[in-house]
């Protein structure tokens, strides 16, 4: 069993139990934003404001954390994860003011950012032949982990309050997490010995899955001073910006289109449109993350990101139109949210490509703060609608950052990675020819003596 659990892929389904212990931090969060308002009145807006916070930390501070796990691995880094996202909801669970919840969302923050950066850069150390498939599958329990609890979570709300509800999940889920961070370990170093050297003529051809065999490592230091990752971190902003928005907001948008509790039947199930919104999103926001990753092994990341981003982008436009039916609602969302999640696959996937698997976590981590980033717009777009009156504005905006991101990733992406790792493959085949040449002349020299 050990055995098991000890290979990669054993590594890999830990990983993902751990994501879906963290998922709640962040999706199921908009199911306690009406009910903490109406126990408190703090205001929607002022509530939210913990949302931010709590995307803030998680995103700013993986570098540094990237940093830690790189070094000590992902045992030790998990467990103090899972300690603080325990801790984050027994807050939240205790709160009697707006400072103690935006606390307690920091608490969490910095934990899910432990979780999150040791279990994404673990598939990729793991797994740098497939890199798309196994960010995809690891993000994917952060993405659908809530799935399975949207209704058990809105039920315990109802019946015992939102007070225990945070208590009893976030013990629950700091427990697990834990428990799981005692058998997790990193990729033993000899992994990296196995990878052969691609000749430079073959770069152009080189499939995704197959790009961690010419690239060479390159520090947080240097990625930070590359021009091709601030052309990935815009387009991480562009398009984490719209689905973070949907996100926190989706009950309170749902409202406002008079739907939330509106009956919708599908798949013989019967439940409020809001209800239902939220438990498809959350599975096909999790299925999309592996089945994009897959994708992107075969047909390349900027290809898939530019699919993905255009279906996004039509999506809300078709939401635009349509939103006031409930079904239509459901369905929509879904597709929105299926188009959205991916980029916790791709981006991770490209970076490793890209940087190499030495510095994944760290490296990573400096460009998952693109989402701590796209997060200061979630008030943003509470602040445009009750400017407006209307949520219209706000999806208007998402769309269009969607489908601009979409032909930047096709047609400026691209081509400046595609340089630029031609850049780095050169390199390591310079840095490999040079230590070649210094053993063969110091086999010479031994023979001569």
């Amino acid at each position: 069993m050990l055995t098991a659990l000890y290979s990669r892929w054993g590594q890999l389904v830990l990983g993902i139990i751990c994501m879906v212990m963290i998922a709640n931090l962040q999706y199921g969060w908009t199911l306690f934003v009406l009910p903490i308002d109406q126990a408190h009145h703090w205001g929607r807006a002022a509530i939210q404001v913990a949302f931010t916070v709590f995307v803030i930390c998680e995103t700013w501070l993986l570098p540094l954390e990237g940093y830690v796990i790189d070094r000590i691995g992902p045992r030790l880094t998990v467990g103090a994860g899972g300690l603080l996202i325990g801790a984050s909801w027994v807050l939240n669970g205790l709160a009697d003011s707006l400072a103690m919840l935006y606390v307690a969302a920091a608490v969490g923050g910095v934990g899910a950012g432990f979780v999150y950066g040791a279990t994404v850069g673990n598939a990729i150390k793991w797994f740098p032949d497939r890199r798309g498939l196994a960010a995809g599958l690891t993000a994917a329990g952060f993405g659908a982990g809530s799935a399975v609890t949207v209704v058990p979570i809105s039920n315990m709300i109802a019946s015992q309050g939102y007070q225990y509800t945070f208590l009893f999940f976030g013990l629950l889920q700091g427990i697990v997490v834990v428990l799981v961070a005692t058998v997790l370990r990193a990729p033993p170093n000899q992994q990296a010995a196995r990878e052969a050297p691609i000749a430079p003529s073959g770069m152009v051809a080189t499939r995704p899955s197959r790009l961690h065999e010419i690239t060479r490592d390159y520090s947080p230091g240097e990625v930070v001073r590359a021009p091709v990752f601030w052309l990935m971190y815009l387009v991480f902003v562009l398009v984490g910006a719209g689905g973070l928005i949907a996100t926190a907001q989706l009950s309170v948008i749902a409202a406002d289109f008079g739907v939330a509790q509106t009956p919708v039947t599908l798949f013989y199930l019967t439940m409020p449109a809001l209800t239902f919104a939220l438990s498809i999103d959350r599975v096909l926001n999790g299925l999309t993350r592996p089945f994009f990753g897959w994708v992107s092994d075969h047909i390349g990341r900027e290809n898939t990101m530019f699919i993905a981003f255009l279906i996004e982008g039509l999506g809300i436009f078709a939401l635009i139109a349509l939103a006031h039916d409930a079904m239509a609602f459901v369905l929509l969302t879904g597709v929105v949210f299926f188009a959205w999640g991916e980029i916790y696959s791709l981006f991770p996937a490209t970076c490793g490509d890209t940087f190499g698997r030495r510095f994944a976590a760290a490296n990573y981590g400096l460009l998952y703060t693109a989402k701590g980033t796209a997060a200061l717009l979630v008030p943003l777009g509470s602040l445009l609608r009750e400017a407006t009156g209307s949520w219209l504005a706000v999806l208007y905006v998402a769309a269009f950052v969607n489908l601009l991101a979409a032909v930047l990733a096709l047609f400026a992406l691209k081509p400046m990675r595609r340089r630029f790792i031609r850049r780095s493959m050169e390199a390591r085949a310079a840095e490999r020819t040079a230590a070649l040449e210094a053993r063969g002349q110091s086999g010479v020299a031994s023979t001569a003596h």
